[in-house]
């Protein structure tokens, strides 16, 4: 990593003003996603933080744009950094945009973790302390080997937030596991679930040969799975998603989605506000980043997970 972890220690304590290794409790943390509010899936991230909040005795705000809008996510990092908070949580949902904002915070001496979308390595070129995800690029890889070992060699991949780059790596992951090209087996679906299931119930219907279908979250998975109920093709057709919710759980109990890739979004929110808390109060770090996934849901061990579906898991 770019910084020592006695240059990183440092420069929190004289941020908060502290002599090590005292303890202010109360310190101020934001978690800023790139997520628009109709995403219900980051609810789990909220549950996280705010359990964490509560145990290490810090306030931890949500901070997101409105609708997604990656500009607005750059400015809330700008506002956030402004008022100099102990600690920022941020996901890298577009390095480009995201990059300025970012080392700026850090510059200024403000802790930055980030999670969820991004790379290790993007993480550390912001100066960022570590990286909490999974790797986007390779889970998509593993759900294209198990659409190959189920025989599929052609894909539907519905991405519902296509202006993301790490859903791309998501989707391109699992064409290079079936050793296909991306091209036009990427769908740009939109957030609106009716718009999705008619987009995807288009595709299905202009491409019968596809061998599989991939969603990218609860966002896209449930339209998906209400236009392959239409057609018939609902336990018949490989489908594969990312991410879990109730629905999802019942749907893969039920044969009618064969997995759900599981990047475990509560360590997202729970480990950063730990780790940033004892950073700042004792000046402590662990060492390298942590991958919180990925692992896959299926029939065999859902009844270990489902109950925390949508809350902690």
């Amino acid at each position: 990593m770019k910084k020592t972890l006695t240059a990183i220690a440092a420069a929190s304590i004289a941020l908060t003003g502290m002599v090590a290794p005292a303890a202010a409790e109360g310190e101020k943390f934001v978690l800023i996603s790139h997520a628009p509010d109709s995403d219900s899936w980051w609810n789990t991230i909220k549950n996280a933080i705010k359990v964490a909040g509560d145990q290490m005795d810090v306030s931890v705000e949500y901070r997101n744009p409105a609708t997604g809008d990656l500009a607005d996510m750059a400015r809330i990092v700008e506002q956030t950094s402004a008022t100099n908070p102990d600690g920022i949580i941020v996901t890298i949902a577009d390095f480009n945009v995201l990059q300025g904002p970012l080392r700026d915070a850090v510059d200024k001496g403000i802790p930055v973790i980030t999670i969820n979308s991004g790379t290790q390595a993007q993480s550390e070129e912001l100066g960022a302390l570590m990286h909490v995800g999974q790797p986007e690029y390779d889970a998509g890889f593993g759900a294209g080997k198990r659409a190959a070992d189920a025989g599929a060699t052609s894909f539907l991949c519905v991405n519902h937030y296509i202006t993301n780059p790490a859903s791309v790596e998501r989707c391109q992951g699992f064409a290079d596991a079936l050793g296909t090209d991306l091209d036009n087996q990427m769908i740009d679906a939109g957030q609106d679930p009716s718009e999705i299931q008619n987009k995807v119930a288009a595709y299905l219907s202009t491409n019968p040969d596809t061998g599989a279908v991939l969603a990218l979250g609860p966002t896209s998975a449930h339209p998906t799975l209400a236009a392959l109920r239409d057609a018939g093709l609902a336990g018949e057709m490989m489908f594969g998603t990312f991410d879990l919710s109730g629905e999802i759980a019942t749907a893969i109990k039920n044969d009618e989605i064969a997995f759900a890739i599981d990047q475990q979004p509560y360590l997202q929110g729970y480990m950063p506000v730990v780790i940033l808390t004892n950073l700042v109060r004792y000046g402590v770090l662990p060492s390298g980043h942590m991958n919180s996934g990925p692992g896959f849901i299926t029939k065999d061990n859902i009844a270990l997970v489902e109950k925390y579906a949508g809350e902690f898991r």
